[in-house]
């Protein structure tokens, strides 16, 4: 990436509470914030990206294939995010974004130093029971 990976908002699949996949994210400085329950709103981008993949990438894919061919999946990457207008950017690429901010963007070294590790914690993909545990932990 361009640029350093602050935070990772995701929904509450319990794919990214795995605590190993959590422990990758405080290695690498990055902090995990999942979605309340309830708040589909947030997932809006996501939503959309996997319809655009659905109807414009699995529709030209070989899936008959024992693997997706790396190539093909890069070649879509690349045109997803330097060649692909989106309405939400005005009619830009992704990357036309990317460079418009590159000079509001904190490099590396200032997003390390605002990374706080004794703020952050394993969490439970349950809601409820993380809410609690956070509740007698309130330095968490």
């Amino acid at each position: 990436m361009p640029f350093p990976i602050q935070r990772i908002q995701t929904d509450r699949g319990t794919e990214f509470f795995a605590e190993k996949v959590q422990r990758k994210m405080m290695e690498y400085e990055i902090k995990f914030r999942p979605n309340k329950p309830g708040s589909p709103h947030l997932n809006g981008k996501v939503e959309r990206s996997q319809r655009t993949d659905k109807e414009e990438f699995y529709s030209i894919a070989n899936l008959d294939l024992n693997e997706l061919q790396t190539e093909t999946l890069s070649e879509w990457q690349h045109y997803y995010n330097w060649h692909r207008a989106y309405g939400s950017f005005k009619g830009k690429t992704p990357m036309d974004v990317v460079c418009e901010h590159l000079d509001k963007t904190p490099i590396w070294e200032e997003v390390n130093q605002n990374y706080e590790p004794d703020k952050e914690r394993i969490q439970l993909s349950n809601y409820q029971r993380d809410l609690k545990l956070r509740k007698l932990k309130p330095s968490l």
